[in-house]
């Protein structure tokens, strides 16, 4: 008699991690939450205060930065990258994030690992202010290799309609305040696991573990640093200043040079000088043994700069006081200057 186990699928296992995931979850829970996890579907209360309320959605994974945690069976910090990616996103657009949902699929379900990395998931909501509120965890045997697995994450905010930003207030003369990374966040992993293979030969991950270049901390500690959430001092800014406020740009995959034209009209382009903020060793480190071109490195790596406020001038010295107190280390990297010609929007001097 075949059994749904006979080919792969382990339903034990699914109501296990759910078990043993719900006190995970339920300390991200905000009082807009009803109902709890396990049900079809999640159900989530709009919060009071709003007159014309616009919800903002966001998708996003982890790429491959999960070929380390694969490699060194190290799975929590992921989970922070998942969720950092996405509350990211929908926070550019001014939005507060309320709830958040993953999906989690692999060959042949790990309790442990699967646990480990919903419990990360569960870290960056908390971090965000968001409620983790439920998910889907696939197990799909033949479709993934022995330990391997991929994870995408969906966050959903809130703004008032008024206050939606969408770049359309920015203006010549107005500056660019830069936040700093915590690392490489989530992007240029491919290249990042290319250079290394290419200088530490096909065990690159066990060498890295040990291997200490800058500090203290081993190569992989500072490779596997989860990507920073900007949530708390970015919103903390919005609610005292948000009309000096004219965009937000996540530095994400295509990295400054990609990014920041995104919220930019036509007749704007803008200016950065690379030497009014500091670049990460490991950057730098990186650029060299790669053999990596100035613009290939500014668009592939978020070069130390993970979100970019574009500000009125006029105020933004109280805007930068008002980060830095929120825990932020902010430089003026650039300005918005007019946009002459037709070529790429962005100049890095």
């Amino acid at each position: 008699m075949a059994t749904y186990e006979d080919s792969g699928v382990n339903i034990d296992a699914g109501n296990l991690l759910v078990k043993k995931i719900k006190s995970i979850v339920k300390r991200t829970d905000r009082r807009e939450v009803l109902g709890g996890l396990g049900g079809f579907g999640a159900l989530f209360e709009l919060p009071a205060g709003y007159s014309e309320p616009v919800l903002v959605a966001g998708s996003d994974g982890v790429g491959t930065k999960l070929q380390l945690a694969f490699m060194s069976n190290i799975h929590n910090s992921i989970g922070v990258d998942l969720v950092a990616m996405s509350v990211n996103d929908i926070l550019v657009q001014g939005a507060e994030p309320l709830f958040f949902l993953d999906y989690f699929s692999c060959g042949k379900l790990s309790v442990d690992i699967a646990e480990s990395v919903i419990q990360g998931i569960s870290d960056g909501c908390k971090y965000s202010g968001c409620s983790l509120i439920g998910g889907e965890t696939a197990e799909m045997p033949g479709m993934y290799g022995e330990g391997k697995y991929d994870l995408a994450g969906f966050a959903v905010g809130i703004v008032e309609k008024s206050k939606i930003l969408n770049g359309n207030t920015i203006v010549k003369g107005d500056l660019l305040l830069g936040l700093a990374s915590s690392g490489l966040h989530s992007n240029g992993y491919s290249l990042v696991r290319h250079i290394l293979k290419k200088i530490l030969g096909d065990d690159y991950v066990k060498k890295t573990q040990n291997l200490r270049l800058f500090d203290d901390s081993t190569l992989f500690d500072i490779l596997m640093k989860p990507t920073k959430i900007y949530v708390n001092s970015v919103q903390k800014v919005l609610q005292t200043m948000h009309s000096e406020i004219h965009g937000i740009v996540h530095i994400t995959g295509g990295g400054l040079i990609e990014n920041i034209p995104r919220v930019l009209s036509s007749d704007l382009k803008v200016v950065l000088d690379s030497s009014n903020w500091i670049i990460p060793n490991v950057m730098t480190w990186l650029q060299k043994e790669g053999k990596i071109s100035q613009r290939e490195f500014f668009r592939v790596f978020n070069a130390g700069i993970g979100m970019v406020l574009i500000v009125n001038s006029q105020t933004s010295d109280v805007i930068r006081g008002i980060l830095t107190e929120a825990g932020e280390c902010v430089y003026e990297i650039g300005e918005v200057v007019q946009n002459h010609t037709d070529d790429l929007q962005i100049e890095i001097i």
